[in-house]
């Protein structure tokens, strides 16, 4: 396979088309050949391209993803034919076309096939910027693929391979840094920062994800340009946000951010946790304490990557700085911080434009994370557990995972101590659900009976009863038809007295 490469450490460079053999280690070489065999929807687009006068590359993650033997169903382009030139060839090949992108120089396509459903994004070569006051990025036509590679925002993902003639374009040795699993710009880091400032929590997430050290002079900009992230819309920021915390090595990633200060822009709760110690080290660190949480989090996820677990182990103690007090015996407490961290998540995940219903789930984990802890060795009653169930809801096995992480002793008699008694705790729940249906829990009344029983209209009576019989359902467990029925009656004769 001929490959193209210019240093830029050799007198003259040799023109940009000009094969120079070896970049691809055989293996490397095997794996491309192998990637383009195995999905050859790549070679049978870029030969309908080639046929009406265009280039075609597959490029960026899509390269570096097939370097490292992970390339998947998504594939990237890039040519010199625009948008409306584009959408013309692939329509009638592929299966489906959407032109959302279109505006930036990209068409998506799915081309289905024996092999599987191929997901297609071809992007007309360009560079974009941003000025310093606009949220969006300025997208020009470029008219080479050198042109559109020195935009990209890290080397490992500026490398082409140019088809149907399998050509590898490698101009600022992507392939050296793929080897040596660092991240660096194409060119300045600062230029690169400037034309996209999102580009900087994107080395936060490739590092994550890829497991990559990130260079000194990268990092340095990254720290010097922190501020520039806030020009990037809410929504571009909790996109590349969710990639980096269900990413691999969210830890990685993460200390970045807090390294670099661009935490302090994006989710200024976690450097907050870096809470200056007092002089007998009578609490833990929070900060490191909650990467720990993270982590353990993750080693019991049981259905891949799960975002609400992860967001709610790394904002559960997001109120701890706000309620940190040094009380007169020389403890250090924290008193509600469940609560008020439960109140900034929010407000947090606002700012970031996350959904309603991801915004409730994550904040009412960490509302709930302390619970189990007034559990004591099994002290709760049975309408304790109830309780826990129902407030948990349909967020239980989350709960059960993020208490379990929460303990980062390394006291193994304590840790060994908590863990054998929410055991018994997750056994007390199971047993009641046996009994009891606890995953519904309803009073023995619905609404229809209250009116019916006690005579009255649709309105606020009938929701105070009702909530009335609950705390009963809830304290004593299911109730006979006739209880029930006294109960209530008993109740509604009190509220006609007072």
């Amino acid at each position: 396979m001929p490959n193209v490469n210019a240093p830029s450490n050799t007198a003259p460079a040799a023109p940009a088309a000009a094969p120079v053999p070896g970049a691809l280690s055989a293996a490397q070489a095997g794996g491309v050949q192998e990637m383009l065999q195995v999905n050859p929807v790549a070679v049978d687009i870029a030969n309908r391209f080639a046929a009406a006068g265009f280039r075609l590359a597959l490029v960026g993650g899509s390269v570096r993803d097939a370097l490292l033997g992970r390339l998947g169903n998504d594939l990237d382009f890039t040519t010199d034919a625009r948008p409306q030139q584009v959408l013309k060839l692939v329509k009638g090949w592929a299966d489906a076309v959407w032109d959302v992108g279109i505006a930036f120089g990209t068409v998506g396509a799915r081309k289905d096939t024996a092999d599987g459903s191929f997901q297609i994004e071809i992007t007309t070569y360009r560079s974009e910027a941003y000025d310093r006051t606009s949220r969006k990025p300025q997208v020009t036509y470029g008219e080479t693929i050198e042109e559109d590679l020195v935009r990209r925002d890290f080397t490992v993902n500026a490398m082409a391979l140019d088809l149907p003639g399998e050509v590898f374009i490698d101009p600022h040795l992507g392939l050296d840094d793929l080897a040596a699993r660092v991240l660096r710009t194409p060119g300045t880091p600062e230029e690169s920062f400037s034309d996209d400032p999102l580009r900087m929590l994107r080395a936060a997430r490739f590092a994550a994800q890829l497991d990559f050290d990130v260079a000194p002079e990268v990092v340095a900009a990254m720290s010097a340009m922190a501020e520039r992230i806030t020009i990037v819309s809410a929504e571009r920021v909790q996109a590349e946000l969710n990639k980096l915390v269900l990413a691999a090595h969210p830890r990685k990633g993460l200390r970045l951010l807090v390294e670099t200060g661009l935490a302090d822009h994006v989710v200024p709760e976690l450097p907050a946790l870096r809470l200056e110690r007092d002089e007998h080290h009578r609490h833990k660190d929070v900060y490191e304490h909650t990467l720990t949480v993270l982590d353990q989090a993750i080693a019991l996820e049981t259905d891949g990557p799960d975002l609400v677990l992860r967001l709610a182990a790394l904002l559960h103690d997001i109120g701890k700085p706000r309620t940190r007090r040094f009380e007169s015996d020389g403890k250090v407490s924290f008193h509600h911080h469940e609560v008020v961290g439960a109140k900034m998540t929010r407000r947090r995940m606002q700012a970031l434009k996350y959904s309603k219903e991801l915004t409730e789930d994550v904040s009412r984990l960490v509302e709930l994370h302390l619970r189990f802890h007034g559990y004591g060795s099994g002290e709760w009653t049975d309408s304790a557990v109830r309780r826990y169930v129902r407030d948990a809801g349909p967020l239980l096995e989350r709960l059960h995972k993020l208490t379990r992480s929460d303990c980062t002793t390394r006291n193994r008699k304590k840790a060994a101590g908590l863990s054998r008694t929410y055991d018994a705790l997750e056994e007390r729940i199971e047993r009641l659900r046996e009994q009891e249906q606890l995953d519904a829990i309803r009073p023995d009344l619905d609404g229809n009976q209250i009116m019916e029983i006690l005579g009255i209209q649709p309105g606020r009576d009938v929701g105070r009863a009702y909530q009335y019989l609950l705390e009963l359902r809830l304290e004593h467990g299911p109730l006979e038809h006739e209880t029930a029925v006294a109960r209530l009656k008993e109740w509604w004769a009190l509220q006609q007295e007072s």
